[in-house]
């Protein structure tokens, strides 16, 4: 396991974008890393989850602020 967290910001970004760019981002990180997604696309709520779950990525945090949601992925080994 790392400690690396990176931050990718989706913000103004629709589906399927912010998951396709926390896709690309998860591949070049290392197993164990930690992928900050923020995103305001509504369908992501539903998205991201579903990514995690297919992908084999653990969704540590998912977290509402007041214009965006911030989602905490874990890259799976």
């Amino acid at each position: 396991m790392t400690d690396q967290i990176e931050t990718l910001d989706a913000l103004g970004l629709l589906c399927p974008l912010p998951v396709l760019k926390a896709r690309k981002r998860l591949k070049s990180m290392p197993a164990g890393a930690t992928l900050r997604l923020l995103a305001d696309d509504p369908a992501a709520v539903v998205d991201v989850p579903h990514f995690c779950t297919e992908a084999g990525h653990t969704l540590i945090a998912q977290e509402s602020e007041s214009s965006h949601q911030v989602y905490v992925i874990r890259k799976s080994s």
